[in-house]
């Protein structure tokens, strides 16, 4: 190895090693998360019976809370962050639009319409069955954003993008409202899901969604390389040889399967997508190679945080973490509202 090469490989090592502590760091992180949110609720329980629900299981009535409510409920918490925040990091990297989210470009909206017109013909009040209605309608809302932003001057253009999943989710949501006005059987039946929740949820509506989730975040991190030139504009990527169109078609299946599964399984929850790429890129920077591990790190911290605090702040009663990201969320997004008018 010359000496070139060698600074060069020293340089890379000290650049990488930085990156790969703070990958660790936010493991860690996020496994102390996962237990305190295992721990705390409404029921006090001490941490012994929390280990022995695991270790000697005798089927007692804290036993049963840790193995079949709060376990199952944390792990969805972990998955729904993490599916969230990576499809909001692609979709900003793919329209260069800071704003791109699942919640601000329909995706949440079309699950919620899709929840509120299955219920309301079928009269369905099963979970599992919301599930499959919200990851139809998600899927569905998504590629109709994507053609409507395609259409007219200038093609797909982060503008055109983001009006055009503006005005479907205003078109979508005033449509659900007046369904759920006139249907008041309806709205009793599914007004905690569309507050965006975890609670409830056991693990074989779990199961339904994990291998689609499980797929999309595969699938995020074998393009993230390709995103990473893609976010760089679409001549510089067609310059070192891209497939742009097959990229962009890939990264849109990545995206309706992540948020898709998380809406299924857990509601419409905002500002999870767009708050947390924000914070990762100031760590580390623009390679989706960091961004989209580390985005699903910091995902799952906050959705499982958020869903503490809800637990905790009107105790013994619960807020949906829904409810609590709005308080994390808006004021971020009114600080990226002003600092993209300043630019």
């Amino acid at each position: 190895m010359t000496i070139t090469e060698n600074k060069s490989y020293s340089l890379k090592t000290r650049g990488r090693l930085p990156l790969i502590l703070g990958l660790l760091l936010g493991g860690f992180i996020l496994w102390l998360s996962f237990i305190a949110s295992v721990t705390w609720g409404a029921a006090d329980i001490p941490f012994k019976d929390i280990y022995q629900a695991f270790t000697a299981f005798d089927g007692s009535s804290n036993h049963l809370i840790i193995r079949t409510v709060r376990l199952p409920r944390s792990l969805i918490a972990l998955l729904v962050g993490a599916a969230l925040a990576v499809a909001g990091a692609i979709m900003q990297g793919l329209t260069r639009n800071p704003l791109a989210s699942p919640g601000i470009l329909g995706v949440n909206a079309g699950a919620a319409f899709a929840v509120v017109v299955g219920t309301f013909i079928f009269g369905s009040s099963s979970l599992n069955i919301y599930a499959w209605y919200a990851f139809a309608g998600a899927a569905i809302s998504a590629i109709t954003v994507y053609l409507l932003g395609s259409v007219g001057r200038g093609g797909l253009t982060p503008f055109n993008l983001t009006i055009a999943g503006a005005a479907l989710t205003a078109f979508i949501s005033s449509v659900t409202s007046g369904i759920l006005i006139i249907s008041q059987r309806t709205l009793e039946e599914i007004r905690f899901w569309l507050a965006g929740s975890v609670a409830g949820r056991d693990l074989n509506l779990l199961l339904q969604v994990l291998p689609y989730i499980c797929v999309g975040l595969i699938l995020a991190l074998a393009l993230s390389r390709q995103i990473t030139i893609l976010s760089l504009g679409e001549d510089t990527a067609r310059s070192l040889g891209q497939s742009t169109i097959l990229i962009k078609i890939l990264a849109a299946i990545s995206i309706i399967l992540l948020a898709g599964a998380s809406v299924a399984i857990a509601g419409p929850i905002g500002f999870v997508g767009l708050i947390v790429p924000h914070i990762v890129r100031l760590l580390v920077g623009v390679d989706y190679r960091w961004i989209l591990p580390y985005s699903a790190i910091f995902g799952a911290i906050i959705v499982l945080i958020a869903d503490i605090c809800g637990r905790l702040v009107v105790k013994p009663s619960e807020l949906p973490v829904g409810l609590i990201m709005p308080l994390i969320g808006a004021p971020f997004f009114i600080y990226l509202i002003r600092w993209k008018l300043k630019r």
